[in-house]
């Protein structure tokens, strides 16, 4: 057993406490004042002391729980996220560990199950139903349906995972019906991922399975979900940010609304977690209960949690917040302990090991060229991706760029930048080279392991000698996320856990975070969160045009494109 492991467990052994505080009732819609008793890690007793709530008192309340979450975006083993989620109120996640999946196979998987038991917070992982997302691309690993049998044999496997693959759904692909079909043999939820699916094709995906969809960036798209009864998850990430386009629809379908996070990344983590959505609709006038319902109760249900919901004999799992106006969060205990108080974590920073699977080798700027076709036009048309501050989707959109030396050249005064995909798996394969609107850079070059799914090196920047330098630094470090500028300024966070994670304390983790950030901002990009939006760019089952380590994907019609036009 892990020393970390045994520190945890020794410093969180359960205790008997009594705490007073006006009790948010769930399931009787009610909010009432109470003495709690908590011994062995349950709630021993609710004593009840009146009708009204007593504003003298603050309020107790089941904890928060992230509906769908990729523990590996926020550069954070789940130990170390979960000491940082924690100070919100968060005490669960339904996490889908198809990133670091997509590195080490089942190897990944079980990493990230051992790295959780460091923490009392609650993991319900999910099993990988699409690894690879695509033949279109180089993964590290496959997860085949015998894989997640395997898996299955894990009571912590809770769910299948986002079933991207949702043309094979639909068109009864024997390896995903294979997948779906083992899921309900285990008795395990499904959950959906299929963005902009509508009408029919929406009925059919509901009724082959999929329960859930996180992936919705219109109130029509997920009424017509709703309609079939699939839950709608609320997504408000550091990359996609759906919530004001969504939540409204919490009113009248509150039994099927959820929120969730997706991909958050650690300096947002810092800052606020599921505890923010709930302020914002609670702003908006949505009624408390309904609100809570979706933030802390149907989760739980759906998914089956080993989570308490603040009830005689339930794990004592819950939070206290000042009021139910400002939300604030001022005590988290998990399974009787307290977690977290006053925006501090009391959780101690775990012992992380390092899985890797990292085989590029160093680049050169002439890597990135791109021939200009045999004619005398410069400039000269090109297909570029048009990406979107705050969403996933991308458009595809005609450009004209620049001819120098027989080369195609990025356009930076028109934003206009090149886009490249190197593959970390293999040596010796060329990189894919694209453009790209929307970043904004002025100057040098950002670049990042962490390339959803497959998680190949994916980069951009204004020219190739900047760009083969952010690559080189990410290389050199087997991992990682790099920004670097026109005149010798560079930074590099170092994510040697598959690439995607670092070892190191959260905050510390957040810190430098915001350091590379920052850096990007100033060499001119104008996105919320430049390295958030960039590791989607290679994303190819969200639409329409992406970068594979393979070439110009467009997603709509689910085939290669070139980039000249």
């Amino acid at each position: 057993m892990p020393s970390a492991f045994l520190f945890v467990l020794s410093s969180l052994m359960p205790t008997e406490f009594s705490l007073r505080a006006n009790v948010i009732d769930l399931f009787a819609s009610t909010i009432r004042p109470a003495t709690i008793r908590v011994a062995e890690g349950r709630i021993a007793a609710i004593t009840y002391e009146g009708d009204a709530p007593d504003t003298a008192l603050p309020y107790a309340l089941p904890g928060f729980v992230d509906a769908h979450v990729h523990v590996e975006s926020s550069l954070l083993v789940p130990a170390e996220f979960a000491r940082l989620a924690v100070v919100h109120g968060t005490v669960a996640t339904v996490s889908d560990p198809h990133e670091i999946g997509n590195v080490l196979g089942v190897a990944g998987v079980e990493f990230m199950l051992d790295n959780a038991r460091q923490s009392p917070f609650h993991f319900c992982f999910g099993a990988p139903s699409c690894v690879p997302a695509t033949v279109f691309e180089t993964a590290g690993a496959v997860i085949s349906a015998e894989d997640i049998e395997q898996l299955f044999q894990n009571p912590k496997i809770g769910y299948l995972a986002e079933m991207m693959n949702w043309p094979g759904v639909l068109h009864n692909d024997p390896d995903v019906l294979r997948k779906i079909a083992l899921a309900r043999q285990y008795n395990r939820p499904i959950d959906g991922h299929a963005p902009g699916l509508r009408g029919d094709d929406a009925r059919r995906y509901a009724a082959a399975g999929m329960s859930t969809d996180h992936e919705c960036f219109t109130a029509e798209e997920a009424l017509d979900k709703l309609a079939v009864g699939m839950h709608i998850l609320i997504r408000e990430g550091s990359a996609a940010r759906n919530f004001e386009a969504l939540v409204d629809l919490l009113p009248e379908h509150a039994s099927h609304i959820m929120f969730c996070s997706d991909d958050k990344h650690p300096d947002s983590l810092v800052l606020s977690h599921i505890d923010a959505l709930v302020r914002r609709a609670l702003e908006r006038g949505i009624d408390l209960f309904k609100v809570l319902r979706a933030a802390c109760l149907n989760p739980v249900q759906h998914y089956r949690l080993d989570v308490g919901l603040l009830r005689e004999g339930d794990p004592a799992d819950f939070i206290v917040v000042n009021n139910i106006q400002d939300f604030r969060v001022q005590q988290t205990y998990l399974r009787g302990e307290l977690v977290a108080e006053n925006g501090q974590a009391l959780l101690p920073p775990g012992r992380n090991e390092a899985p890797n699977n990292f085989h590029a080798q160093p680049v050169k700027a002439a890597d990135f060229r791109l021939a200009a076709p045999d004619t005398s036009a410069n400039p000269v048309s090109v297909r570029a991706i048009r990406c979107y501050d705050g969403q996933l989707i991308t458009e595809a959109e005609p450009a004209a760029v620049p001819v120098q030396n027989g080369n195609l050249v990025a356009d930076v005064p028109n934003d206009v930048l090149k886009l490249t995909v190197v593959n970390r798996y293999e040596t010796g394969a060329a990189p894919a080279v694209a453009f790209i609107r929307g970043f904004g850079l002025q100057r040098g070059a950002l670049a990042s392991s962490v390339g959803h799914d497959s998680h190949n090196i994916t980069a951009v920047g204004c020219d190739d000698e900047a760009i083969a330098r952010a690559v080189n630094l990410v290389i050199e470090a087997k991992g990682g996320l790099a920004a670097v500028g026109a005149n010798g300024e560079e930074i590099l966070l170092p994510l040697p856990v598959a690439g995607l994670m670092s070892d190191g304390e959260g905050y510390a983790v957040a810190e430098a975070y915001t350091a590379v950030d920052q850096l990007a901002k100033q060499l001119g990009s104008t996105l919320a969160a430049p390295f958030m939006t960039l590791s989607f760019m290679a994303l190819l089952v969200i639409p329409s045009l992406k970068l594979s380590d393979k070439g110009l994907f467009d997603g709509e019609k689910f085939e290669f494109v070139p980039v000249l036009l």
